[in-house]
């Protein structure tokens, strides 16, 4: 879906003479934790006349930024009514809105990752490891325009290069803290059509189980798309690290990787669909001949070049 469109329709409901907040925006989404990804959004905003990113400020009456200048936002505002006062909206309760028609479409999203995720099987669903793909997506300064993903396929045991993939997509949703999927999703989808080999595993620039809900990127592309799947991230989104594992509420869904003694910060590696702990741990540490594992790495500099030179 096109969470940018819907989001400022939300905005568009907002009466002239009335504010509201990020946070409520978000929760007419569906998760307050989309509140900071509500302020890109307005950021990204292409016309404040035809969309009134203005209307849109703190919860506390601050009104926040503005793309444009702090001066025309207050401008914007006093024309339909609204007065500021050091920076800070008068009478700001009783102007509030936040009575909005919506669908809350990021609820939707969270109810289906919980139902897929009783999918996700920890075994390895394979007989012989032949080659491993990474696959990465990289972002332009501005989000209207595309996206690069680039997939890189390596033999498992020469570690050479056999297969290369990039692509353009247009970005239609925002990241979210635990929806990244849903951003991603398109461009793996595609990236995954176009390929001439079969990888037998594939990793993902995300998490696998090491995620809230049991269900991140790695793991909802894998049972998606029905393949063995590890995710390999660069923070740590959630969980508690003991003797270099991960642990969610006392169940171990991941673990740390360092690639050199010499290295301050690790990878957090968990597996995603289709593979065990145990392999998912050989196959990083086989494809680590830097911080982050070859396939990976050669996907992420390929998407980076493409991006660059286009």
């Amino acid at each position: 879906m096109n969470l940018f469109e819907y989001t400022y329709d939300l905005v568009r409901q907002i009466p002239d003479g009335m504010i509201s907040s990020y946070g409520a925006i978000a929760k007419a989404l569906g998760d307050k934790v989309a509140s900071r990804a509500v302020g890109h959004m307005m950021n990204q905003n292409p016309d404040a006349d035809t969309m009134p990113c203005y209307k849109i400020i703190y919860s506390n009456g601050q009104i926040g930024g503005f793309g444009l200048g702090l001066d025309d936002k207050i401008r914007r505002l006093n024309d339909v009514n609204i007065s500021v006062e050091k920076g800070k909206i008068i009478d700001f309760d009783k102007l509030f809105f936040n009575n909005f028609k919506t669908e809350y479409p990021l609820k939707k999203l969270r109810e289906e990752q919980i139902n897929l995720s009783k999918n996700v099987k920890l075994v390895d669903d394979f007989k012989r490891i032949k080659t491993v793909a990474g696959i990465d997506v990289s972002y332009p300064k501005n989000e209207f325009d595309a996206a690069c993903g680039a997939c890189v396929v390596m033999d498992y045991k020469t570690k050479e290069i056999i297969e290369e993939k990039t692509i353009y997509w247009e970005t239609n949703f925002p990241y979210i803290s635990t929806y990244l999927f849903y951003r991603e999703f398109p461009v793996i989808r595609e990236l995954f059509n176009i390929l001439k080999s079969e990888p037998t595993i594939f990793m993902f620039d995300g998490n696998g189980i090491l995620h809230p809900f049991h269900f991140g990127l790695a793991s909802q592309a894998g049972v998606t798309l029905d393949i063995p799947s590890i995710g390999v991230a660069k923070n740590l989104l959630y969980g508690d690290i003991k003797n270099n594992d991960v642990f969610i509420k006392g169940k171990k869904c991941g673990f740390t990787f360092y690639s050199s003694k010499r290295l301050k910060r690790p990878v957090y590696v968990s597996p995603g669909h289709k593979i065990s702990f145990e392999t998912t741990k050989k196959i990083v540490k086989d494809f680590s001949k830097y911080k982050i594992p070859e396939p990976l790495r050669q996907a992420h500099l390929l998407a980076k070049k493409t991006l660059q030179e286009s």
